[in-house]
């Protein structure tokens, strides 16, 4: 320990300084002896485990290499020299990263008709196993004794493929139940907004009706001729200025063509359209004002880890970015992020579309076949593959096409609608606070700003003044602000502009206690046993939503890999020498209290295959993960 000591002084005189946390110099060390240390320790854990050390697959040989460690900012002198290789490797994402489908994990499943007790409909030509004998002789070891949804639910629908099918099978292959928590559970419906096979249908055949939105869409269509408009508005108001001798000839000016509406509102009798149309007095209200809002999280904010993050205290959940033309295509996989948990109790989605037609047929469609509290439009999503064709943040330079959008989502929507944006496009040209006044107007009943531009993505800090700024002109519509927030003085800072909540993204992904922290005003020194038993709520939550068979035990794990890509960040608040971690600081290689607060803090990705490895076994043979971020805000 003295030598790492020694060490550890040398590295914080010239290191701690550029971006690092600032961590106890006890708790200090170098990469090698890291590794090394996690890796000698975890063979002596596999190797007490008698009979399992021949099962487990070794992490390092089914993980993709780790990434280069993240590059500091160069002097302007510095940069003009550097190469551009260097510098497209410092973009956010692994492009082209390897893709292995669910269905590959295993060679030969079991056919559904033998686990619903029904008979098989493609008869011979059926590639499955209809040998129950034959597919537990081939299928892959039990992870586990206890099944969670058995004992929870009180039956499990995968039954014998399910990995822990052992606690629900007879030695004869049949599967049991428990009828008091069947009967408990019944007519309970624990997730919304699935699609049925009925509307899929409908929409592949498009023949599902939007008559709220072809009413508005006709309002649009008739006003395109932009002279007649014109035309119409100069005659109304030289009428108005000069008057008419004659009363007859103004009104023949003056007559409404029912194929062109004038464009100024004009009286005339009360008709049923106006009756029973939904004024926004009437519409269903949320008090969005000081509650805590959980982001839409792309790929990581995934039903199961909203729901832990609910168990912490959030107060508003939204779903994960999804794409309106999609939706309306009926693609099952782009309706899997609509889903609403029964804990959720103020839930909303977030749609991402550029043309008004769409994302007002998308949004009616939401409105009828969806249970949701709210709808957001995604107007900050700052990805090349959305901004290109118009879509994300592109919608802030484009506001006749915003407006149009807003416009139409409130007139067929019965809900508020929310909108997410950024401080602008360029670094350096904020238009937020030009676009917000306008958005007043145009029906927004809540407005979230993420303090950073396009460009920035998720480098720099978040401009809170800027935020404050726009939170003052928005009044009295509430505005959420984002960015930054990793600790409750974090939160408490925000709250002290003028905002009206705050919205957390990065930061419950580190740690998704921040909640917890922010409500009761305290740093929480959580133990690496408390972080594990979170994970383990994650997989239990995953495999009730993706399934306990091979493939949504690997649909699970896929995600808890992804998030524990973030997870890893997170530095023990008893180790740090200076409170609290910013989330831009980046952690330097420390020693854990214990070996698995050490193994968190791993950011290799053969550690986190091994902390996956705990909770749902070992990984198949084909498995191969690299994470979707490399952590460009350590910059």
């Amino acid at each position: 320990m003295e030598g790492v000591m020694e060490e550890t002084t040398e590295r914080r005189t010239d290191v701690a300084v550029k971006g690092e946390a600032a961590i106890k110099p006890e708790f200090l060390t170098t990469k090698e002896k890291f590794h090394g240390f996690i890796d000698s320790e975890w063979q002596g854990c596999k190797g007490e485990k008698t009979g399992e050390s021949d099962m487990l697959v070794e992490a390092n040989d089914t993980s993709v290499e780790e990434p280069e460690p993240k590059k500091f900012k160069l002097d302007p002198k510095e940069e003009k020299n550097a190469e551009t290789t260097d510098r497209k490797r410092l973009r956010g994402q692994n492009k082209s990263r390897p893709y292995t489908k669910p269905t590959t994990y295993e060679e030969k499943r079991l056919c559904l008709s033998v686990i619903q007790k029904r008979e098989c409909t493609f008869g011979d030509k059926c590639t499955f196993y209809h040998d129950v004998t034959a597919y537990m002789a081939s299928k892959p070891a039990d992870i586990g004794e206890h099944c969670y949804l058995y004992e929870t639910f009180g039956k499990c629908e995968y039954g014998l493929t399910c990995r822990f099918s052992k606690t629900h099978t007879t030695p004869d292959f049949n599967t049991t139940e428990k009828e008091d928590l069947v009967k408990a559970f019944e007519g309970r419906t624990l997730t919304k907004n699935s699609l049925s096979k009925d509307l899929q249908f409908r929409l592949r055949k498009r023949s599902v009706a939007f008559k709220k939105s072809e009413e508005y869409l006709k309002t649009l269509s008739n006003n395109k001729d932009k002279k007649k408009q014109h035309a119409n508005a100069n005659l109304v108001e030289i009428c108005a200025a000069e008057g008419s001798a004659d009363p007859k000839e103004e009104n023949k000016q003056l007559t409404i063509d029912p194929d062109h509406p004038p464009p100024v509102k004009t009286l005339g009798p009360l008709t049923d359209a106006d009756v029973t149309k939904l004024r926004p007095c009437e519409k269903k209200q949320v008090d969005f004002r000081d509650k805590l809002y959980l982001a839409p999280l792309t790929t990581c904010g995934n039903l199961p880890f909203r729901r832990v993050c609910k168990r912490f205290g959030v107060d508003i959940t939204c779903g994960e970015m999804a794409m309106c033309t999609n939706l309306l295509q009926g693609h099952q996989s782009e309706w899997a992020l609509l889903k609403r948990h029964e804990s959720e109790d103020l839930f909303g989605v977030q749609v991402e579309g550029c043309f008004p037609d769409t994302m007002t047929r998308c949004a009616e469609l939401i409105n009828n076949y969806t249970d949701v509290d709210f709808v957001d439009i995604n107007s900050g999503c700052p990805i090349d593959l959305v901004y290109k064709k118009g879509g994300g943040c592109g919608l802030m330079t484009r506001t006749r096409k915003f407006e149009q959008i807003i416009k139409g989502m409130n007139h067929v929507l019965d809900v508020p609608l929310t909108v997410k944006i950024r401080t602008g496009v360029q670094e350096k040209s904020n238009i937020a606070h030009k676009l917000i006044p306008e958005m007043k107007t145009w029906g927004v009943s809540m407005i979230t700003l993420h303090g950073r531009s396009r460009e920035q993505r998720y480098t720099k800090i978040a401009d809170w003044d800027y935020i404050n700024t726009c939170a003052e002109l928005a009044s009295p519509i509430p505005l959420f602000g984002n960015g930054d927030i990793l600790s409750y003085e974090d939160a408490m800072k925000a709250r002290e502009t003028g905002v009206s909540g705050i919205m957390i993204a990065r930061g419950a992904l580190i740690k998704p206690w921040i909640f917890t922290e922010i409500k009761e005003s305290r740093h929480w020194d959580i133990s690496s046993s408390e972080r594990l038993d979170i994970l383990k709520d994650f997989t239990n939550y995953g495999l009730e939503h993706w399934g306990s068979d091979t493939r949504g035990v690997e649909k699970t794990r896929k995600f808890m890999l992804e998030w524990l890509s973030f997870m890893c960040r997170y530095i023990p608040v008893g180790l740090l020498e200076r409170m609290p971690q910013k989330i831009n600081e980046r952690p330097p290689y420390y020693m854990g209290r214990n070996y698995l607060e050490s193994l968190m803090a791993s950011q290799n990705v053969g550690d986190w295959i091994r902390i996956s490895e705990m909770l749902l076994g070992p990984v198949p043979k084909n498995f191969i993960f690299l994470p979707k971020h490399k952590a460009n805000a350590y910059k």
